[in-house]
């Protein structure tokens, strides 16, 4: 099979006047062919020794809008096109992915500002939460474990005028910060309701993939982009410990709800108890 995928290769490669750190890329994809179509274009930069731009233009070079359509049709070559290729084998690179994704952010806890931004959070009230499309799925689950040990979340998640209205809403109430998250694809109108944010005065914390998103604080993560939709594994994992960290900001009133919390539960039957058969 080695032979196989390295064949499909050579015909891609065939006739291209390559530049030497071009070269370099197709050297590593020719002996890593079957882990390279598992990388992102940063992953596979960092492996062949060049910058992510020299493997967008190496890519294009192919006759590739970028790199996500070469690693597309490189995959064939290694799983195969038909119905008996390993599905399995897709479904491992994308856990695997995952599993590099969370590690890279274990790396980099000790240099995010989530003690800072913790505090800062706890501190603030209203909590504005904002989250479009996507996003919207972390914006709620950050949103409903926030409420446990903060008294005023504020869920935005419906775009047009009620999005403007519920952050001009939460500044008159007094609030300071803002928590966004957004993730790829980048909602052009959470962009714009952020530019709004900053005009009200409110300061913005972004939960996104990108270390250069503009915001007062960004917590970054890279996403999984594997399978047909990406995962985000890494940006809820950030996203829980910005939870944990404004709990330990405000360690007296954390205590108090959730014990509030935990005696409604029980006094409303909220949780099954026991066996659920």
């Amino acid at each position: 099979m080695a032979d196989g995928y390295h064949g499909g290769l050579s015909v891609l490669l065939d006739g291209r006047r390559l530049s030497p750190v071009q070269r370099r890329i197709a050297h590593y994809l020719s002996e890593n062919l079957d882990e390279a179509i598992f990388l992102s274009s940063v992953e596979l930069a960092d492996r062949a020794g060049v910058s992510q731009p020299s493997v967008t233009r190496f890519a294009m070079v192919l006759g590739f809008a970028g790199y996500p359509e070469l690693r597309q049709a490189l995959r064939p070559l290694v799983l195969g096109s038909g119905p008996e290729a390993p599905q399995e084998s897709l479904l491992r690179g994308a856990i695997d992915c995952e599993i590099r994704n969370l590690a890279l952010v274990r790396e980099r806890l000790a240099a995010l500002p989530l003690k800072e931004l913790g505090e800062h959070l706890a501190a603030t009230e209203p909590l504005p939460v904002l989250g479009l499309r996507v996003s919207c799925g972390l914006a709620t689950t950050f949103a409903y474990y926030a409420r446990r040990i903060h008294p005023d979340v504020r869920l935005l998640t419906h775009g047009g005028s009620e999005l403007n209205e519920g952050l001009h809403a939460a500044r008159r109430a007094g609030a300071e910060w803002v928590v966004a998250v957004v993730l790829p694809r980048y909602p052009a109108e959470a962009v714009r309701a952020l530019e709004y944010a900053g005009k009200l005065g409110l300061r913005v914390a972004a939960i996104t993939d990108r270390a250069d998103f503009p915001a007062e604080i960004v917590l970054d993560a890279p996403v999984g982009d594997r399978l047909v939709f990406d995962s985000h594994a890494a940006p809820l994992a950030l996203a829980m410990a910005l939870v944990e960290a404004m709990a330990d900001a405000a360690p007296l009133r954390t205590r108090a709800r959730l014990e509030e919390y935990e005696r409604m539960a029980d006094e409303t039957g909220t949780f099954l108890t026991g066996d659920l058969a």
